[in-house]
C-alpha cells in the first residue's frame, strides 16, 4: 500500500481553536472512510489544480498523539500557550502539547467524549476538516489564525505537512463503529486477527504489557472498553516510539480494526505478572522515583565492588542476576560484594520478606519508604513465585541447551521487531564497544533470561509471563540468541 498521499494546497483560513473554524466544525462531518469494508488505502489524486501537499498521514496520526516523540525532539517546557485559555483540564506540561488532549481521540473535541470528563477543555474538534483540504490544517499549524498555535518553531515543514494530511485524510467517523463505548464489531473474527498479529506482544489476554505504573495498571482489558477511540486510533496508526505496526500500513479494513476492538473489550483487567522482576533491576525507573545519586547505606560494608551511586541501589548488584549472590556468578567477578542471594526467599512468607524490605530487620535495607506498598507487594510476589532458579539450565561455559529452531520462531514473532533478526538493532554499549543482545546472552545468560521473563524497566518490552511462555520456551529463545553476533 502507498502511505504517501497528495492533497491540494490551498492556503486559506485555519484550524482547531479559533472562531473562524467553528463554521467549518459545525458543518457536516465528512467521513473520510465511509465504507468499512474497503481497505484504508487512499489513491493519489491525479487531478491537481493547485500546488500539492505530499507526505505520510500515518506518521501524522502518530504525531497527533505525541508529536515530539515521532519528530525526535524534546517536549517543549511548560504548558502550551493556549492552555491558559481554559481552566477545566488541570493537566500540565507535556500533556498540554498533545493534539489529542485538546481535540480528543474521537477528533470531536468539546462535542465528543472529551466534552464531559477530566480532559474537557472546551476546544472544538478537528472532525469538521475530515476529507477537506490539508492546506487549511497546515495554515493553522503554522499560526495562520493565532500565533499561539504556531508549531513551525518545533517541527520541520514535512512534519507539519504529515500532521495536516492526517487531519484531512486520516480521520474516521467512530459513530459507525462504536455505540456509546461498545464496539459493534464481530468479536469472534477479531480473535482470529488478534491472535495472528497482536498476541505476540500483548499476550493472549492483552496483559503482557502494562501501560501505567504498577499501583494503577492499565492493560488492553482496561483501554478497549474505557476508551475505544484511543484503542482504534492506536491500532490504526501505532504507538509513538514503539515498534507497533500500523493497521493502515498492513491494509486492514475498518471492520477488522473494529472486530479486534470487540474482542479486546472482553479481556481481563487483572495482571498476569507482578512487575517485581523489573523492580529487582531498576526499581526507581519502575516506581517513578528519583534516581539515587549516593551509595546505598549498606554499600560501605563491602570493599570488593567499586561501583557507586545508582548501581549500588539495584537489587541485582548485591544478589545477582542468578539470585545466588556470593554463591553464584557474582561470587568471583567485578560485581562481587559478599552479600547473600535471594533464591531462598521463595520459601519465606510474605511477612518475612516484607520485614527485609521495610527495614524492620535492618534499618539500612528500607525500600518501602522509597517505593510504596504496591511496589513492595510486587517484589514479594516476584520473590515468592516468579523467581526462576537456572542452576540446572546453564552449563559451566554459560551456554544453554534448548531447541533453537523453536526459539527462532518465538524470537522472530516477538523480539525481532525491536532487536532485529540478528539481535544487532539495539546497541546497549557504545560505538567503540558495542553490546548487543547476543553479547549479553553469551556472557550473562541469567540477565538475558531475567529480562525476557520480566521485561526491561522503562521500555515497552512485554513480559514472557504475560505472553504465556513456558520455561522451555524461554530456554529455547535464550539458546537461539546465543548464536547471535556479539560485536
Amino acid at each position: 500500500m502507498n502511505n504517501k498521499t497528495t492533497k491540494k494546497l490551498i492556503i486559506f483560513t485555519s484550524l482547531l481553536v479559533l472562531i473562524s473554524l467553528v463554521a467549518v466544525a459545525c458543518g457536516s462531518n465528512n467521513n473520510a472512510n465511509a465504507n468499512n469494508n474497503a481497505n484504508e488505502n487512499h489513491a493519489e489524486d491525479d487531478d491537481h489544480e493547485h500546488d500539492e501537499l505530499e507526505g505520510d498521514y500515518v506518521r501524522g496520526g502518530l504525531m497527533y498523539d505525541k508529536w515530539w516523540v515521532v519528530v525526535g525532539v524534546d517536549v517543549p517546557e511548560g504548558d502550551h500557550p493556549l492552555w491558559a485559555t481554559q481552566d477545566t483540564n488541570t493537566r500540565s506540561g507535556a500533556d498540554t502539547w498533545r493534539c489529542k488532549e485538546c481535540h480528543g481521540w474521537d477528533y470531536m473535541g468539546v462535542d465528543g467524549a472529551y466534552g464531559d470528563s477530566s480532559h474537557t477543555t472546551g476546544f472544538i474538534g478537528i472532525n469538521g476538516l475530515a476529507g477537506g483540504d490539508a492546506g487549511e490544517a497546515l495554515e493553522a499549524l503554522t499560526g495562520g489564525s493565532d500565533p499561539d498555535h504556531d508549531f513551525s518553531g518545533y517541527m520541520a515543514e514535512q512534519d507539519l505537512i504529515d500532521l495536516a494530511l492526517f487531519v484531512s485524510e486520516g480521520q474516521i467517523d467512530y459513530s459507525t463503529l462504536v455505540d456509546g463505548k461498545a464496539s459493534n464489531g464481530d468479536a469472534a473474527a477479531g480473535e482470529t486477527t488478534y491472535d495472528d498479529v497482536c498476541t505476540d506482544c500483548h499476550g493472549p489476554d492483552g496483559n503482557a504489557i502494562n501501560f501505567h505504573p504498577l499501583d494503577d495498571p492499565e492493560f488492553l482489558g482496561h483501554l478497549a472498553p474505557d476508551n475505544p477511540w484511543e484503542f482504534i486510533h492506536k491500532v490504526r496508526f501505532g504507538q509513538p516510539g514503539w515498534p507497533m505496526p500500523s493497521a493502515i500500513v498492513n491494509e486492514w479494513t475498518l471492520d477488522e480494526v473494529n472486530n479486534v476492538l470487540a474482542y479486546a473489550q472482553g479481556f481481563p483487567t487483572d495482571t498476569s505478572f507482578s512487575g517485581g522482576g523489573s523492580l529487582y533491576d531498576k526499581w526507581w525507573v519502575v516506581a517513578g522515583a528519583d534516581e539515587p545519586t549516593e551509595d546505598h547505606p549498606l554499600w560501605a560494608t563491602q570493599d570488593t565492588n567499586t561501583r557507586s551511586g545508582k548501581d549500588t541501589w539495584r537489587c541485582k548488584e548485591c544478589h545477582g542476576w542468578d539470585y545466588l549472590g556470593v554463591d553464584g556468578a557474582y561470587g568471583d567477578s567485578s560485581h562481587t560484594t559478599g552479600f547473600t542471594g535471594v533464591i531462598g526467599a521463595a520459601d519465606m512468607s510474605a511477612d518475612e520478606i516484607r520485614a527485609w524490605l521495610n527495614g524492620e530487620n535492618n534499618p539500612d535495607h528500607d525500600f518501602a519508604s522509597l517505593m510504596g506498598d504496591a511496589y513492595v507487594d510486587a517484589l514479594i510476589t516476584f520473590f515468592q513465585s516468579e523467581l526462576v532458579d537456572l542452576s540446572g539450565s546453564v552449563n559451566d561455559d554459560k551456554s544453554v541447551d534448548g531447541d533453537r529452531a523453536r526459539g527462532q520462531a518465538k524470537y522472530e514473532g516477538t523480539c525481532a521487531a525491536c532487536h532485529g533478526l540478528d539481535g544487532t538493532k539495539i546497541n546497549f554499549g557504545g560505538d567503540d564497544d558495542p553490546e548487543y543482545i547476543g553479547t549479553v546472552a553469551s556472557s550473562n545468560p541469567w540477565e538475558t533470561f531475567h529480562k525476557i521473563l520480566h521485561g526491561q524497566p522503562g521500555e515497552p518490552m512485554p513480559s514472557a509471563i504475560g505472553l504465556g511462555w513456558s520455561l522451555d520456551d524461554l530456554l529455547n529463545v535464550l539458546s537461539y540468541i546465543q548464536t547471535f553476533p556479539t560485536e
